[in-house]
């Protein structure tokens, strides 16, 4: 048998598998979800042996040219003191390397919400009208300052209170378009799956 036929009886297969969580959870569901996990932890473990570890730390570290050496020293050490995590005794040797973590992390994530997303929409916000519009009356149904009555419900200003109506309109449209969007991608995914799965099944039978 080719392997293109035992590739396509693979993914005929697996797609069933999947297909069984229209009846329920059940074992063969299960099944298809570890596959899944196992085989996309399995290539991403790989992809960082491959493209990570050995290519950055081992080659440098058997190089004999310090100026490879040197750079992976100070990463490789902290790398090393987050292991003592795992011990309550020694995990204060590890405190460093985590804030270090948390901090370029949190950084990071800064720059790039504020880079990548704040102010590429902000400039977009300006150039439209009804983008600021929809913008500011979000904004004004998301009001912080609002309070909450003895019997649950939210007390704004009658000014704010008329915006905030307004912004729940454009927040109802927003996830109507969001979810037409996921719907849209699982449906072309699902036609495409049964499609490859019919193709499949007129190759065997002609």
């Amino acid at each position: 048998m080719p392997i293109e036929a035992i590739s396509a009886l693979i993914g005929l297969l697996l797609t069933l598998l999947v297909f069984s969580y229209l009846i329920g959870d059940n074992p063969l569901f299960r099944t298809a979800l570890y596959l899944f996990i196992g085989i996309s932890s399995g290539y991403a473990a790989v992809v960082v042996w491959h493209a990570v570890l050995v290519p950055r730390l081992f080659l440098p570290l058997l190089s004999a040219d310090p100026g490879q050496l040197l750079p992976v020293v100070v990463p490789l050490g902290l790398s090393v003191s987050l292991l003592a995590k795992l011990s309550a005794r020694i995990s204060w040797l590890g405190s460093f390397a985590m804030a270090l973590l948390v901090g370029v992390g949190a950084a990071t994530a800064l720059s790039g919400a504020l880079v990548g997303t704040l102010i590429p929409q902000s400039r977009a916000a300006m150039g439209g009208i009804f983008m600021a519009v929809g913008t500011a009356l979000t904004l004004a149904y998301f009001q912080f300052s609002a309070t909450r009555a003895a019997d649950g419900s939210v007390k704004r200003n009658a000014i704010f209170e008329i915006l905030a109506q307004l912004g729940r309109i454009f927040i109802a449209i927003t996830l109507g378009v969001f979810f037409a969007g996921v719907y849209m991608a699982a449906l072309t995914a699902m036609i495409e799956r049964l499609s490859s799965m019919i193709n499949f099944v007129k190759s065997l039978l002609s």
